[in-house]
């Protein structure tokens, strides 16, 4: 199945998608480690990136107490494999490496059980420390000393996440009543086994154990080989603080995301936001997430603003690792405010239906005109289905081409397409403005072209990864935001990537042709965090 492969895509600004398999091969490092992938272009313009896709060594009971040696014998574990993952990558000349969300730990602890896991965490801000050459400076941080080490070996910098622990005085306000902030915490090493930098996520996801930073971390590091990173974890991506304001005053053109992201289709497969955010921002962003298929737990990537190179499997219960050679500059899609050449017959069809003109083919013997406000509009039911735990106002999408629109509260969503054959699948242009209240309160506006569970429209919205149905099309709204993500997913978890995005006439608009395989999602996920 297409899912059980590491997949690479890449696209040029105006030409077709090419789609490719990257010769992939077993790795021999025993039963926890995973394969390997390589893509290569320009060295002189790129630097050597990876992400591992790990299966983590679970506490069978994260609810119980332990003692500080039982916890570190569980880590101790992971971190063996994290040691031969980034063996493996240095013999690849791997600059820079990411390792997931909850890896060495795990997840489901209690404030108070997962006490023992918790690394003591030094502010790099205020001291300069190598755990690895000095690491006796500080009591309980033998994650920390491991992970310098592996930095030094590697001869890369290394990005990881762990628990740490911060003790706080009485007299400070928010410290919680055991005398001590428990944070989620990224670290960053140098090449030479030194603390860079540290994040303490922030948007927390129902994790009890963990505390939220009193103010935002907003983590940068600079690299010699390629600039600037910005850090965050999971849950962040969906927030303007800290990954938006990374992006917009930082100066950021890569970013390193650990994640312990449970897929949701149709519209948050873990490498569906992740490829979304590269493309929205136009940067780069390793990604790495666990790998625990029975919970829904799998996806990673190397994902530039054109080309990709994920994993993603519900199947094998291995991990991945990913290498890959990315742009040191990343070059985002082609805007419609920059767009050259020839116009081909849909995209004129849509300039002209946005401009509110009639539109007009003319065949052999006579010009014939359709009103763009009425064609194919008037017949069709608007009908509502849950997508993703909202109410969604959708109209199905039927026959071999159309142009139709929906709207819900001051966000209106339009479709025109063209089908070279119908697939015996029901499609539907949806529509949703409104506050998310379910997992996370967070305000959204999404137009999306689903392909349905089933035939009943009450399918539409279920969780699917198989299609058949192939379109060209232009989907586009009249959204109150800037902050808009292109989800676009084809059969078998295949990530493809839009022709052209961009503004017109006060509309965001996606367009693709071409398609490689059957359409499961296509949408425009616009976040209005103000609203939040």
């Amino acid at each position: 199945m297409p899912s059980r492969f590491m997949v690479c895509i890449m696209s040029g600004t105006r030409s077709k998608l090419a789609l490719f398999l990257c010769g992939c091969y077993v790795v021999a490092l025993g039963a926890h480690t995973g394969e390997e992938c390589v893509a290569r272009h320009h060295e002189a313009e790129s630097y050597v990136a990876a992400v591992y896709e790990h299966p983590s060594i679970l506490s069978p009971n994260p609810l119980a107490l332990t003692s500080r040696q039982q916890a570190l014998e569980l880590m101790n574990q992971n971190l063996d494999i994290y040691e031969q993952q980034v063996m493996t990558a240095a013999q690849k000349g791997v600059q820079i490496m990411v390792f997931p969300e909850d890896g060495i730990h795990g997840f489901n602890f209690t404030r108070t059980s997962i006490y023992p896991f918790l690394d003591f965490m030094p502010s790099p801000q205020v001291v300069r420390w190598n755990p690895c050459l000095e690491p006796h400076r500080f009591n309980d941080t033998e994650v920390l000393q491991r992970l310098s080490c592996m930095a030094i070996k590697g001869d890369m910098f290394l990005v990881a996440n762990l628990g740490t622990k911060q003790p706080c005085h009485i007299n400070d306000p928010g410290c919680p009543d055991d005398g001590r902030y428990q944070f989620n915490t990224d670290v960053v090493f140098s090449s030479n086994g030194t603390l860079v930098d540290r994040y303490r996520k922030h948007n927390l996801y129902f994790e009890a154990a963990f505390d939220v930073p009193l103010q935002v971390d907003h983590t940068t590091f600079d690299t010699p080989f390629a600039g600037r990173f910005g850090v965050f974890t999971c849950f962040d991506i969906l927030f303007f603080s800290p990954a938006v304001r990374l992006l917009r005053d930082y100066e950021v053109k890569h970013v390193v995301y650990p994640t312990a992201w449970m897929n949701q289709l149709p519209l948050l497969a873990a490498i569906e936001i992740q490829k979304a955010f590269a493309v929205a921002f136009g940067v780069n962003v390793l990604a790495a997430n666990v790998h625990h298929p029975v919970l829904g737990m799998t996806g990673s990537g190397i994902h530039t603003p054109l080309k990709s190179f994920w994993y993603h499997d519900m199947e094998n219960p291995n991990g991945r690792l990913i290498i890959a050679q990315v742009a040191k500059n990343p070059v985002g899609l082609i805007d419609a405010e920059n767009a050259t050449g020839e116009m081909d017959p849909s995209h004129s069809k849509f300039l002209k239906i946005l401009s509110g003109d009639p539109y007009c083919e003319k065949d052999a013997q006579e010009v014939h005109c359709d009103e763009a406000t009425k064609w194919n509009r008037n017949a069709l039911p608007i009908f509502h289905s849950e997508m993703m735990y909202d109410n969604f106002t959708l109209v199905p999408v039927w026959g071999k081409e159309g142009y139709l629109h929906v709207c819900s509260n001051g966000l209106c969503c339009y479709l025109l397409y063209e089908r070279p054959t119908v697939s015996e699948e029901l499609y539907a242009l949806g529509v949703f403005d409104g506050l998310h209240t379910v997992h996370g309160t967070y305000y959204i506006q999404v137009c999306a072209l689903v392909r349905c569970g089933g035939l009943g429209f009450d399918t539409c919205g279920q969780e699917i990864t198989e299609a058949t149905g192939i379109f060209e099309f232009h989907l586009w709204g009249n959204f109150s935001t800037s902050y808009i993500f292109p989800l676009f997913l084809t059969s078998g978890m295949t990530l493809d990537v839009p022709d052209q995005l961009g503004w017109e006439n006060d509309h965001y608009f996606l367009r693709k042709s071409g398609l490689s395989s059957g359409l499961v999602t296509a949408a425009l996920y616009g976040r209005l965090y103000e609203r939040d």
